[in-house]
């Protein structure tokens, strides 16, 4: 019987990836607004911004300084400070679950299904998101990598979700876009998993068996219709 659905943050629930890109290259024209004078195109600039973001990570608190040593220039406080309001006004601005993830987790929650999230990150990072969103009083309880220890796919972060929840964790279906991560940690501790094809990751196929989903979706509305197939075939086994 599923008790609980689990859900990804970072484009699961909203359109992270796009909104990331529009908020870099926002801050780069800034930047270039504020008195940045390069050689260097936008498209050049937001290349190595992104370089940058690989190389340290996205929750580095100097992506902006790095940027400018990496041209170099030195980091004046001008021009670091136009990128940074930039940025932030655009992902304030940009911020908001997919339009149909407010309805399904309200239809779920009448279900009678309890509600989480599993996601990997900074703790206070991760739930500014989901207040931003809105989204927030909607689950039972959310899961952070930084507060637990670890990262997806280790399945000591999905199992604390389970526990939490007081459920099994075949009794949860798990909800992400990334198969090496979200789909692969899921599968190994016997969940439900479900794959939705969004953001970054959409046409990243399985590498390997542990990396199949159970159900794939286009849209977190049409988790609904496996939720509820879930639910049916467990009453049908019920009933032998």
């Amino acid at each position: 019987m599923i008790k609980a659905v689990l859900f990804d943050l970072d484009d699961t629930l909203y359109p992270s990836s796009k909104l990331a890109e529009a908020a870099r290259k926002n801050a780069i024209r800034a930047m270039i607004e504020a008195g940045l004078d390069v050689d260097l195109t936008e498209e050049e600039l937001y290349e190595e911004l992104q370089e940058i973001v690989r190389e340290f990570g996205s929750n580095h608190p100097r992506h902006f300084n790095l940027l400018l040593r990496r041209i170099g220039r030195d980091p004046d406080p001008k021009l670091v400070a136009a990128a940074v309001v930039a940025y932030h006004d655009t992902k304030f601005a940009y911020l908001k679950p997919y339009p149909d993830v407010i309805p399904t987790l309200m239809k779920l929650r009448e279900m009678g299904l309890k509600l989480g999230v599993v996601t990997s990150g900074l703790a206070v990072k991760q739930w500014e998101k989901l207040i931003r969103l809105g989204l927030h009083h909607f689950f039972h309880t959310v899961i952070i990598s930084e507060e637990i220890g670890v990262e997806k796919p280790h399945p000591r972060i999905f199992l604390e979700a389970a526990r939490r929840l007081k459920v099994k964790p075949e009794e949860c279906v798990f909800v992400g876009d990334r198969p090496d991560r979200d789909i692969r940690g899921a599968n190994r501790v016997g969940m439900v998993t479900v794959r939705i094809r969004k953001g970054r990751y959409r046409d990243r196929e399985p590498k390997n068996e542990e990396e199949v989903p159970d159900f794939e979706i286009s849209r977190p509305g049409e988790l609904l219709d496996v939720v509820r197939r879930l639910l049916r075939e467990s009453e049908g086994d019920g009933k032998d």
